[in-house]
């Protein structure tokens, strides 16, 4: 039986022998169902028509992405470091090019992902490389749409890995949404791998925090401070978001400071 993705967020769900009757994710507030109504593919059909593009930011940072655009549209990091590689947020797409070229890089020793918009293929890219543990945050348990025993709830505010790595609970946009704390990135000077949690906005100066992205759902101010109070303890310069583009390239912690402080103005009736 097929394990059915769902198009609009690229979730990849238990196997079955027609498609499910509703995508959880999708029908959640914080996202949506497509124009067309609910629609359904396979991860065989997927690699009929489209490829991923694997391109470096920076060295020991590598971006995955799919083209064309599937889904969300997100590209994933392998986050290469001497005692194994990172794969941080995930996407649908994976096939023998894809695993050939990050087995080039030194292979998965583990996936962490940000919040359940980014689960999409988790499970498939974990059992293509050995079955790499999938690093999920507790408070996301529910959305697991494909349950396998590779994934691995890990609970409270952080979770050391190796080389320095620390996955960091903000909560905010979902309930264990987090970031990875990479301190060797940014040429030494700290980087965070956000996914959309602190979400890098058009102005690359700044950052937001939101609920909902695509309906427009703020956040309080309590969730803003929270965020900013998880990461204040570790020093990062950059900040990599979840698409190709959203990138601060340095100052990204005062940059947190100041789109937080902007963002409760706002919401506060006090922004000048």
């Amino acid at each position: 039986m097929p394990n059915y993705i769902c198009v609009t967020c690229g979730t990849q769900f238990a196997n079955s022998a027609s498609p499910p009757a509703h995508c959880p994710i999708c029908e959640d507030e914080r996202q949506y169902i497509g124009a067309n109504g609910q629609q359904w593919t396979t991860l065989a059909a997927l690699q009929q028509d489209h490829h991923n593009l694997i391109k470096g930011h920076e060295p020991g940072l590598t971006g995955i992405g799919t083209e064309p655009k599937f889904a969300i549209g997100q590209r994933g990091l392998l986050l290469q470091t001497p005692h194994g590689n990172l794969l941080w947020d995930c996407i649908t797409l994976i096939d023998g090019e894809t695993i050939a070229a990050v087995q080039a890089l030194g292979g998965i020793a583990a996936i962490a992902i940000s919040h359940p918009h980014y689960y999409s293929c988790m499970v498939e890219w974990s059992h293509a490389f050995g079955g790499a543990p999938i690093y999920l945050h507790v408070g996301d348990r529910e959305w697991v749409m494909r349950p396998d025993a590779s994934i691995v709830f890990w609970e409270g505010a952080t979770k050391p890995l190796w080389d320095g790595l620390t996955l960091i609970h903000c909560g905010g946009h979902f309930e264990g949404g987090s970031v990875c704390h990479w301190p060797q990135g940014a040429a030494g000077r700290g980087t965070l791998l956000t996914g959309d949690i602190l979400q890098v906005v058009q102005d690359r100066r700044y950052v937001s925090f939101m609920r909902s992205y695509p309906n427009l759902i703020p956040l309080p101010a309590t969730a803003i401070r929270q965020i900013v109070q998880a990461v204040e303890p570790f020093t990062f310069d950059r900040i990599y978001g979840a698409w190709w583009e959203t990138i601060i390239p340095t100052n990204a912690k005062a940059g947190v400071h100041r789109s937080a402080e902007r963002y409760i103005r706002a919401i506060t009736g006090s922004l000048a």
